[in-house]
């Protein structure tokens, strides 16, 4: 029934033919499981790293420690994928990966806190090398498993379910957490997290890439799926910036790393998206600190806020395509960025839930202009026929910027304290914005 009333809400009345309908049904379930994943385990984490005691430099190592990871797998990954069948390669990097989440449920029994911190963020690294492959080869899988023309289709669907599944997950996690002890009640989060990884992982099982996948995966489409399959990103730090990953599974030999390419224009392209990344992970690291350790927020209010950040997400992501159409991509990712600029900045004066919420809804309105037009920026100032090396200098200064931003930002709160650090990211979120509207 989502299905047919989505479809409906986007006026699309072509009945999908019964040969594609399997890849669908379990790519739809998929995201599913997964939104049950990331609005439990992955958005409670570093709430609850916090609460057990954890710094803002141990916040910001679970932020940045996948990045390490991804700057040295990533493209890798990609010229291996090259050369294996997808559809196996992506559900087996998808078990390994997410069998974590399981022990992330035992560790509170096992260990001391000030112990549990660093084996967190242990895992989190090894879980990020078949994290790797999953992000690159699902994409891929995604380009062989559904025909062009019905791309924008899936993904609205998913991006629906996805939406529902989070906002769901995350309302539910946060009544666990306020009725049942700690750290039982996480443990319980924890749980239901893994039982989302394991479940979609199951589904993607069936996936199937077409006869003609590695044609399919040629042409390119507008990207808009907000998931990030094999990232543990929680809703604050954006449900997707990983754009056309599924480029790097087919550089055809070429050189993927060419400094030509940062001569040209794309180089500024390349600095104001740089720019803004490690502005955006400035604050980030510093969000959870100052909600439970300042403010005193409990985890049925945190949880809210994401939902609430989630919801608006989705909705502003349904406008998307008209605001695009009339402003262009360049304009909106800019005007985004300049709108992402107000959370760290309210943040750093709010007292009491109201504000929050209301950043919350500002804030998933504001991510939703940038992860919606980022990949399409990206891909209009890219050339088609040599695209998977710009997409290749992307990544590579994503996840710089995410390693830079997540460090620096602890170190700003401990040199000027929380909301001055906070003010500071946000006159940097304001600065790439006016860098990217300007050069970009």
């Amino acid at each position: 029934m989502a299905t047919l009333s989505f479809r409906a809400l986007r006026g699309d009345t072509r009945t999908v033919p019964v040969e594609l309908r399997s890849n669908f049904r379990h790519l739809y379930l998929d995201i599913l499981w997964y939104g049950v994943l990331a609005g439990s385990a992955i958005s409670f984490l570093t709430v609850y790293a916090t609460r057990i005691g954890a710094d803002s430099f141990q916040i910001g190592l679970i932020a940045a420690g996948p990045a390490v990871i991804n700057l040295m797998f990533t493209l890798p990954t990609g010229r291996w994928l090259e050369t294996r069948p997808i559809g196996p390669a992506v559900f087996w990097s998808s078990v390994f990966h997410r069998f974590f989440y399981l022990i992330w449920v035992v560790i509170p029994w096992l260990l001391l806190p000030n112990v549990q911190l660093s084996l967190y963020i242990v895992i989190t690294l090894l879980m990020t090398i078949p994290g790797t492959v999953l992000a690159v080869g699902f994409n891929a899988l995604f380009a062989d498993a559904v025909p062009a023309e019905w791309r924008g289709h899936v993904t609205g669907v998913r991006n629906a379910v996805l939406s529902v599944a989070f906002i769901v997950a995350s309302l539910v996690s946060g009544v666990i957490l306020e009725r049942v002890p700690f750290p039982t009640g996480y443990q319980i989060v924890f749980a239901i997290g893994f039982v989302g990884a394991a479940m979609s992982s199951f589904h993607l099982a069936f996936v199937r890439p077409l006869s003609d996948g590695r044609q399919q995966r040629r042409a390119w489409h507008r990207l808009g799926d907000l998931a990030s399959p094999g990232g543990m990103r929680s809703a604050l730090e954006g449900t997707r910036t990983s754009v056309g990953e599924r480029f790097l599974t087919r550089s055809g030999g070429k050189s993927l790393v060419r400094l030509e390419i940062l001569s040209g224009p794309f180089g500024m392209v390349i600095a104001g998206l740089f720019f803004f990344h490690l502005a955006q992970y400035l604050a980030i690291p510093l969000f959870p600190l100052y909600w439970i350790n300042k403010l005193n927020f409990s985890d049925g209010l945190i949880s809210l806020g994401q939902a609430l950040f989630y919801a608006a997400v989705f909705i502003g992501s349904t406008q998307l395509n008209r605001v695009s159409k009339r402003f262009g991509y360049h304009r909106v990712l800019a005007v985004g960025v300049l709108g992402l600029a107000a959370y760290p900045a309210i943040t750093s004066i709010m007292q009491g839930p109201a504000l929050y919420l209301l950043v919350s809804v500002l804030g998933g309105l504001a991510w939703s202009m940038v992860g919606g037009a980022i990949g399409n920026y990206i891909l209009e100032r890219s050339p088609e026929n040599d695209r998977p090396a710009y997409l290749a200098w992307y990544n590579l200064a994503l996840n710089a910027a995410i390693l830079l931003g997540a460090l620096l930002g602890p170190l700003m709160a401990e040199w000027v304290g929380l909301s001055a650090a906070l003010l500071l990211a946000a006159v940097a979120r304001a600065a790439s914005a006016l860098f990217i509207w300007r050069k970009g």
